[in-house]
């Protein structure tokens, strides 16, 4: 039996209360719905800047009623302290998801991104602080890595920050550790890489190329590559990242708290072999694509070349083992592509 089955039996048989910030985003609302699916009880907190009310009804549709009966929303802002005060309260467990996530919109209001990511942070550290919530687990990112040039990131290392993004996600590491040193708020951060499946929303200039690119597939629409389509990712379907969060929060081993993981597959993709990727999974359904062709243009300011997680510390000190490629992801997610892009 896996750490991540063991731990879900834990849960199971003895429910806990959840805070997910960012409740209506992608991540956020995969991870309530996989959490009420083991019976817990999750308080959601969002503004609805970047998340949408139709992942929570998405999510109300896949699990039970009585499990459902289980959500609590707030809708507030991470900005605004007493609504952090508010949602953390009585909480054993705070995911901490809420942040504007785009590189590009970084560099183009970095303000904007400075008052979610790091004034927003820094709230809800407090707010978990003084509800005396057990574990604050919160979502790093691989942005940190910067110009680092190693091929495959180890958590120790990292380079210069190429985004305001970046550097906000790096300060977001910092101030947890201070709070674990002076308030002895357990943390642990989570840099995700490149995260992709149901919920992801392909709309607007700074989507993620996943559900973009089908989007523009399954439309009949140029797809744009940035750059000679070898630059690479490492790839990670949500199931990943959600197995990781749970891992985290609910770990027992002392020296696996207050710490950094990176979650990934360690495998990189480029863009070039994504394409391809999707063209084979889509083909088959929407005959147009026989004509397919990409359009490639410049590369985009602020992206690092190739990006690639190495997981060997989050196997060892919380038992992460990534149960999807990026092939068995795409794969998995396919289906609610096709119904909702």
């Amino acid at each position: 039996m896996t750490a991540y089955e063991q731990a879900k039996g834990r849960l199971l048989a003895r429910p806990m209360a959840w805070l997910i910030t960012g409740v209506a985003g992608f991540i956020g609302s995969n991870l309530a719905e996989s959490l009420l699916r083991l019976n817990q009880r999750v308080i959601g907190l969002d503004n609805f800047a970047t998340g949408k009310r139709i992942n929570l009804e998405q999510v109300r549709d896949a699990v039970q009623r009585k499990q459902w009966a289980q959500f609590t929303f707030i809708e507030g802002d991470i900005c605004e302290l007493g609504a952090c005060r508010h949602a953390c309260d009585g909480v054993d467990y705070a995911l901490h998801q809420a942040a504007l996530g785009s590189v590009p919109h970084s560099i183009e209001d970095p303000i904007h991104t400075h008052e979610s990511n790091v004034s927003g942070f820094l709230n809800m550290l407090v707010a978990a602080r003084d509800c005396r919530v057990k574990r604050f687990v919160y979502a790093a990112s691989c942005a940190t890595y910067g110009d680092q040039p190693a091929m495959a990131q180890v958590e120790e290392r990292i380079g210069s920050p190429l985004s305001p993004y970046a550097v906000s996600k790096y300060v977001n590491e910092l101030y947890a550790n201070v709070f674990a040193r002076c308030y002895a708020l357990e943390t642990i951060g989570l840099r995700y890489f490149n995260v992709f499946g149901p919920r992801q929303d392909p709309e607007g200039a700074y989507a993620a190329v996943i559900p973009k690119w089908i989007s523009a597939m399954i439309r009949n629409e140029i797809v744009f590559v940035n750059g000679d389509g070898e630059t690479s990712r490492d790839f990670c379907y949500i199931e990943n990242v959600t197995q990781a969060n749970i891992l985290a929060a609910t770990t027992s081993r002392p020296s696996a708290v207050n710490e950094i993981y990176n979650v990934g597959l360690n495998t990189r993709t480029s863009l070039n072999q994504l394409l391809l990727l999707l063209y084979e999974a889509l083909k088959p359904f929407y005959a147009h694509l026989q004509c397919f062709k990409p359009a490639y243009r410049s590369f985009r300011p602020g992206d690092v070349r190739d990006s690639q997680a190495d997981i060997g510390k989050a196997t060892r000190l919380l038992g992460y083992e990534p149960g999807y490629t990026v092939e068995t992801g795409l794969n998995a997610a396919l289906e609610w592509y096709r119904q909702n892009l």
